[in-house]
């Protein structure tokens, strides 16, 4: 052995490293979510996983744990097209509002009729005759209960090639649809814009008379902030109460009165209100 090798074999800091490395030989398993998340924030420490990808691995995680009507469009928020559209009302929908399938309904959305791909409309264009028919080009809708596992639709999707599926609630009625984009965005996670600094407080003066609020702001703090009295009794969160007395889920730029408080929904995505902004003027 020579002397170079000694030093090193004798170095405290290279017998901590080699037996560790010894140890990992031994070592079980992860035992549990815990243990892997831990590993995986350690990797990222050490340089092995950026934190894109240690992100993804726990978006990845929490997948498996969430059923479906925790990641869908409510059915307020469902673009659909009615049985009973030309393609002079069907083009616009597609148009205006960039999604590329759509439920096709009867007279309300409870009653589903199948799906139109946006695709298939322009390949109707391409035939020589004129006719519009939308019940030729409609393909099966997938049905799926609201109590579905995320992870296990996301496998059907991957296998069966289909995009949506729609989901009902107990009582047969449709509660919201879900696409595979909505899954992979629990996985990698949205595109932060000007609202999404997390380091802002929950809720911040715009303005001498102007404040914007996290919707998850709880009711409490609002309270305590505003010196307001508001029941928190079946919602924790200013989003919460909000979308309750809506009696659905608001969208961006649409203003809810709360007693005598106007909140304006200032920033909300397909399942959620994010934030909102009260005027004292």
């Amino acid at each position: 052995m020579t002397d170079d090798q000694s030093r090193k074999d004798s170095d405290p800091e290279h017998q901590k490293s080699w037996l560790s490395k010894l140890a990992n030989i031994f070592t079980d398993e992860p035992r549990n979510r815990d243990d892997l998340l831990e590993i995986l924030l350690e990797s990222h420490q050490n340089g092995l996983l950026d934190m894109d990808a240690l992100n993804m691995m726990k978006g990845a995680l929490k997948v498996t744990d969430l059923q479906v009507r925790q990641v869908m469009v409510p059915r307020a928020q469902m673009v659909v097209i009615p049985l009973t559209s030309d393609i002079e009302e069907v083009l616009p929908i597609i148009v205006e509002s960039g999604h590329s399938r759509f439920p096709v309904v009867g007279e309300d959305k409870d009653e589903l009729e199948g799906i139109l791909l946006a695709k298939d409309v322009l390949k109707s264009f391409v035939k020589e005759e004129n006719d519009f028919n939308l019940k030729e080009i409609l393909r099966p809708a997938v049905v799926i209960p609201e109590s579905k596992q995320v992870n296990i639709l996301l496998n059907e999707f991957r296998t069966t090639r289909n995009h949506m599926a729609i989901i009902i609630d107990e009582y047969g009625g449709v509660a919201g649809l879900v696409t595979i984009e909505d899954i992979l965005e629990v996985i990698v996670g949205e595109i932060d814009d000007e609202y999404d600094d997390h380091e802002d407080p929950y809720i911040m003066k715009v303005s001498e008379d102007q404040y914007r609020i996290n919707a998850l702001t709880t009711i409490e703090e609002f309270n305590e902030a505003f010196d307001y009295n508001f029941d928190d009794a079946e919602f924790d969160t200013v989003g919460g109460l909000v979308a309750s007395v809506a009696g659905r889920l608001p969208e961006t730029g649409e203003e809810i009165l709360v007693e005598d408080l106007r909140f304006k929904v200032i920033k909300s995505d397909k399942r959620r209100i994010e934030f909102v902004q009260i005027d004292f003027t």
